[in-house]
């Protein structure tokens, strides 16, 4: 990272002349940037994207590559579901809130299917098939999967479809997306500045008209005649950001290419922007779903505390948030084999116990508390009823001896990622307040004049919750409104 941080503006009026001119400026190339470059060269905009890397990908290239997409796109429909924008708003609402942006939401539910089109004209590939599992991320490439819509309180409020387009890959499918989306830049034919780390926006009069930035210990200049639109990523790399914003993610791993900085947010709010939403987080915890949905996820106390067969987002957001991550998965053998052993990521009972008492003992909950919690969960589950959570009858069954708890806070390690440090894996979901076009808003809500944003600089469609895709998606729609936005622009 530069030794030159993000700072006030740069006035016009101080630059001789510069080193780079073009219509729109693209500050950073995961695929909110790459959407954003896509949809200005689209309307005829002369494009110029900054990567301070060597070369694109970000965080978007190392994620399990699903995109949150609904409305009835043609994957839907080929695996027999059927879905509406309306049913997937009133979903994302109730999953992404409290505090979700409901215009935000309503704007990319009601353009889903256009966007899934999008997606596969830039070569973006979807497998019309079904996994029906909890999982981070399948083992095979199916193309489609459940991420909590039918679990509850979710599929209460909602009519449940599956709604996580995942693309098709061989493991993580972030590395394909990004290769399809790269390709399509090149192909409309917007330059591409690498190694290059924008620094301060430059100012004429109040409009946002460039930046400044650092190549191989050099200093430049752009100036962008439409607008300058930041793709930079969140801030959970930024250990002083975060200490500030959200100290309960401090410590933990985080889920990046490791430049997620903050910068880009740093340097809009130099030009007067404002933030929001800053201490909402995703939290990938170091469970399996196939396991813990098969068990009872407990916490100090031997207590339930959540139905595990939720998005495991939102179990971990519940167990970082709520219960400083101390927290276990208690099962038996049953339900541990019945997990295939390529959906178990190495993961191992931490404790094993002939009854419950001794499992509490082990652990060191107090006594009698799991023992309790267990003859309960078991005495509704042979019902095939769960009054507490109400997790789905097909996951209920009495646990038999011999028993076993996994430590979440121990850790473990996904093929592609590898380990997480203290069980769980952080980022950031605040940053720059946007509308639904992407323009950067100031403090009082007035557009900051010249400057767009989007992806995890942003206070995206967010709350307070988080399901797997709305990244990606939020970052490429987004991005296509940004990108427009700022094409459009005098």
């Amino acid at each position: 990272m530069s030794n030159e941080q993000p700072s006030r503006p740069v006035d016009s009026r101080s630059i001789t002349g510069y080193d780079h001119e073009t219509d729109v400026l693209v500050i950073g190339y995961g695929c909110a940037g790459a959407a954003a470059a896509l949809e200005a060269r689209s309307q005829g905009a002369e494009v110029i994207i900054l990567e301070r890397a060597g070369g694109a990908g970000g965080s978007s290239a190392l994620s399990g590559g699903e995109i949150y997409l609904g409305g009835g796109t043609p994957i839907q429909q080929a695996c027999g579901f059927t879905d509406s924008a309306g049913e997937m708003e009133a979903y994302l609402l109730a999953a992404l809130g409290p505090h979700a942006d409901a215009g935000k939401v309503r704007a990319y539910c009601r353009g889903s299917v256009d966007h899934y089109e999008w997606l596969t004209r830039q070569g973006v590939p979807f497998k019309p098939s079904f996994w029906e599992s909890p999982s981070w991320v399948p083992p095979t490439d199916d193309g489609l999967m459940w991420l909590g819509e039918n679990a509850e309180p979710f599929a209460g409020l909602a009519k449940p479809a599956p709604r996580g387009h995942r693309v098709t890959a061989e493991g993580f499918g972030g590395k394909v997306l990004m290769d399809r989306l790269v390709g399509a830049v090149n192909a409309a034919g917007a330059g591409v500045h690498t190694d290059t780390y924008a620094t301060r926006l430059i100012l004429e009069d109040s409009k946002v008209a460039g930046v400044t930035a650092r190549r191989f210990g050099k200093t430049l200049t752009y100036r962008a005649r439409r607008g300058v639109i930041l793709t930079t990523g969140g801030f959970a790399d930024n250990p002083g950001m975060v200490a500030q914003h959200a100290p309960l993610l401090t410590g933990w791993g985080v889920t990046s290419d490791g430049g997620d900085d903050g910068h880009g947010i740093e340097m809009a709010q130099a030009a007067g922007a404002g933030i929001q939403n800053m201490a909402a987080a995703q939290v990938g915890i170091s469970l399996v779903p196939g396991l813990a949905v098969r068990g009872m996820l407990v916490n100090a106390a031997g207590q339930r505390f959540i139905n595990e067969d939720q998005y495991p987002g939102l179990l971990g957001q519940a167990a970082l948030f709520r219960q400083d991550l101390r927290v276990w998965i208690i099962l038996d053998e049953t339900a541990f084999e019945e997990v295939p052993e390529d959906e178990r990521w190495g993961v191992l009972p931490h404790l094993v116990a002939e009854t419950p008492e001794e499992l509490e003992q082990e652990i060191g909950m107090p006594e009698g508390a799991l023992s309790v919690a267990v003859a309960e969960y078991n005495r509704h589950a042979a019902r095939g009823e769960d009054p507490y959570f109400h997790k789905n009858k097909r996951w209920l069954r009495p646990l038999e001896a011999p028993f076993a708890a996994i430590d979440v806070s121990r850790g473990m390690s996904s093929p592609e990622l590898g380990a997480s440090r203290g069980g769980a894996k952080v980022f950031t979901l605040g940053g720059l307040r946007t509308d639904t076009n992407g323009t950067v808003l100031d403090v009082s809500g007035f557009p900051v004049p010249g400057l767009y944003a989007a992806g995890r600089a942003t206070s995206g469609l967010h709350g307070q919750g988080y399901i797997s895709g709305t990244s990606l998606g939020d970052g490429t729609f987004f991005g296509r409104r940004a990108g427009a936005a700022a094409a459009a622009a005098g």
